[in-house]
């Protein structure tokens, strides 16, 4: 044995789920990707435990991490709205919709600025958060 390097055996029961889970995460490993058993097993025992110390230190950092994922979702169906609008809008709006109906001529595509679309998030934020 190399000085510095402390060797063990990890041993899985394939009879409990857990287990059995992990082994099949360990058998699905790219090589290329990860050189070893090994790395994976000290990425996942730290960020294990450097996560248990962040909790013990801000208990509400879940919470936190849950409301950020809910508000992302609530942004991108904003997004997907405006996008949506934008598109039905440049189709000559909801009056294209009516069989029969003239589309009225197109109208020019409307640009926003960043600077806009900065304001609106953050008005969606400001709304999410009064919540």
């Amino acid at each position: 044995m190399r000085k510095g390097i402390i060797s063990t055996n990890l041993r899985l029961n394939l009879e409990k789920e857990a287990d059995r889970r992990a082994w099949g995460y360990l058998r699905q490993l790219s090589r290329k990707e990860h050189k070893s058993y090994t790395q994976i097993i000290i990425a996942a025992v730290t960020d294990f435990y450097d996560r248990q110390e962040l909790l013990l230190t801000d208990p509400y950092l879940e919470t936190r991490e849950k409301e950020d994922a809910f508000l992302q979702r609530i942004l991108d169906v904003i997004a997907k709205g405006q996008q949506d609008t934008a598109a039905l809008s440049m189709n000559g709006g909801l009056v294209s919709l009516l069989p029969g109906a003239a589309a009225p001529p197109p109208s020019p595509p409307v640009s926003v600025t960043d600077a806009e679309r900065e304001e609106a998030i953050n008005a969606a934020l400001d709304f999410v958060n009064s919540l």
